[in-house]
């Protein structure tokens, strides 16, 4: 009894969540509100907050978090709020951000929408855009080369949404929420719901939502699925925060991972993960070192020998 009473506290946590950010954001004080800093706050507070909740209730025992898991997802989470967010301003927000204005785009009919709407839009717009650059890494070769380090995680945990190639993580965080006039409250409380529900996605907890929930938004359940060894098992819930998606364009899979990893799951090191992309490319430089490493060696010598003069 005592242990299905704490199922069901856990299995309402992730909408309830939800509920607390966007309460805040709609409610919360002006000052706090209008600094870019509270998001910058907010968002890694959501995770610390889910860890917590692993130590509490935790799903699997084999994705419990030790040292070097931890050390590796500090490292990408740091990594993710500094090098890939500066790189997502500069060179994707701040170029369309300057496109919009020389062209004259405007959308006050965004503006106009009801908070709550402008929140369900920007959270449409982010997640559809990432659903198909998802798709495209699992179905691209050059693109998967990028995104395959995320799958050679062996466990998964609150922090592991953020680790992966740097390369993967940049393009994941293109968007084209800049072309849109949304209320900066709203963009931010998307963000922060989105950052609720992919952080739950990832996480090692025993909780399972209500299906009016998962209906909607990707649960752990279908992630881990995503995540799991096979992999033609992982060409599916593609949906980082929307596995609306994954059920409107054909892609949705029911069923649940324990089992996670590629590769007879060989956990890379963060070197490995940031090489990998350009494997084929070392593959090529070693085999060419090495065939002119090989029996045509002293031919070498004798071309690099000097002529003799008359």
């Amino acid at each position: 009894m005592q242990a299905s009473l704490k199922d069901k506290v856990f299995n309402h946590i992730p909408p309830a969540m939800i509920a607390v950010v966007l309460l805040f954001w709609a409610f919360g004080p002006a000052s706090l509100l209008k600094s870019s800093w509270t998001l910058a706050v907010t968002s890694p507070l959501i995770v610390v907050a889910v860890l917590a909740l692993e130590w509490v209730h935790e799903r699997h025992a084999g994705w419990r978090m030790n040292k070097q898991e931890f050390l590796t997802d500090l490292y990408y989470s740091v990594l993710s709020a500094t090098v890939i967010a500066w790189a997502s301003e500069k060179l994707a927000e701040a170029p369309l951000i300057a496109a919009k204005a020389s062209l004259g785009i405007s959308t006050p009919w965004v503006a106009q929408m009801p908070w709550l709407a402008q929140v369900a839009l920007a959270i449409f717009v982010l997640e559809f855009g990432q659903y198909w650059m998802h798709r495209l890494m699992h179905n691209s070769t050059p693109f998967w080369l990028t995104h395959a380090p995320h799958h050679h995680i062996t466990q998964l945990n609150a922090a592991k949404g953020a680790v992966g190639n740097p390369i993967e993580l940049f393009l994941i965080s293109l968007s084209v929420l800049a072309l849109f006039d949304f209320d900066q409250t709203a963009l931010f409380a998307a963000i922060n719901t989105m950052g609720v529900i992919s952080v739950f996605a990832h996480a090692n907890v025993r909780a399972d939502p209500p299906i009016w929930y998962s209906f909607f938004f990707t649960t752990i359940r279908h992630h881990s699925l995503h995540h799991s060894t096979d992999y033609e098992s992982t060409r599916c819930n593609y949906g980082n925060s929307l596995i609306l998606l994954d059920r409107i364009f054909g892609t949705y899979r029911e069923g649940e991972g324990v089992l996670v990893g590629q590769d007879d799951r060989r956990r890379l090191s963060i070197w490995e993960q940031t090489l990998f992309p350009f494997q084929p490319l070392i593959g090529k430089f070693k085999s060419r070192q090495a065939v002119s490493a090989d029996g045509d060696e002293p031919a070498d010598g004798e071309r690099n020998e000097p002529r003799a003069t008359a």
